[in-house]
């Protein structure tokens, strides 16, 4: 994703093209290797990022070193937006998945910004509200759904994003999958294999293929597939 075309979506829609070339001077192009830190929870935010290529995943570590991967992000997507302007620290971590270009925002000059300019705080407001129904969803699915059901529904989110809705292609290790999904890897792989055994899924290496949708709509809306 090259910098006009992130400049012209999600965070910047609908501002003004003087305020996109405020918001162009003071970002930083950051480089990062495949499992390079970000930042660390607990970490003194010192602004947010938007993602110009790679991808990025947010997660925390309890005291046994289990990991739960809490969103990733890819190209033209933002985040730490909220401690970028709460004043507080990075209340997660994160890192690169793979090879990853970011742009950074220092806080300071984005506090700057916003204070001369009402129509940015209003897009950064909708931005954050966006992010608080993000994480709502996903506390409802850890706390609610069983895994089967949270597999249909990432499976689908996939298939969305597919050039084809039938076969997609798992874009995580079924390591950070089950970290993602809030369970850990044995527990997935069963759930993979239930739904191949109940013909609503045929897995092969890292294709997937959706062999009944509607089956797997219900599950991944916490119903039980007839």
């Amino acid at each position: 994703m090259d910098d006009r075309t992130i400049f012209e979506t999600g965070l910047f829609e609908g501002l003004p093209p003087e305020h996109i070339e405020w918001m162009a001077q003071i970002a930083r192009l950051q480089k990062y290797r495949k499992g390079e830190p970000i930042f660390f929870e607990g970490d003194e935010c010192k602004g947010f990022f938007i993602v110009k290529s790679g991808r990025v995943k947010v997660f925390k570590t309890s005291p046994d070193g289990k990991e739960q991967i809490l969103h990733w992000f890819e190209d033209g997507e933002r985040f730490a937006e909220v401690p970028a302007f709460d004043g507080g620290d990075y209340p997660a971590s994160a890192s690169a998945v793979e090879k990853t270009e970011l742009l950074f925002f220092p806080k300071d000059s984005i506090v700057e910004l916003v204070q001369k300019h009402p129509t940015l705080a209003l897009n950064l407001l909708a931005a954050l509200s966006r992010h608080l129904r993000r994480f709502a969803k996903l506390i409802d699915n850890l706390s609610f759904k069983e895994v089967p059901s949270r597999l249909a529904a990432y499976l689908l989110k996939l298939s969305d994003r597919s050039d084809n809705a039938d076969v997609v292609k798992l874009d995580v290790t079924k390591g950070q999958l089950a970290a993602f999904l809030g369970t850990i890897p044995e527990t997935l792989s069963r759930a993979f294999a239930k739904l191949a055994q109940e013909d609503i899924i045929a897995v092969e290496g890292a294709e997937v293929t959706l062999r009944d949708r509607s089956r797997l709509e219900r599950l991944a809306s916490g119903e039980k597939p007839i």
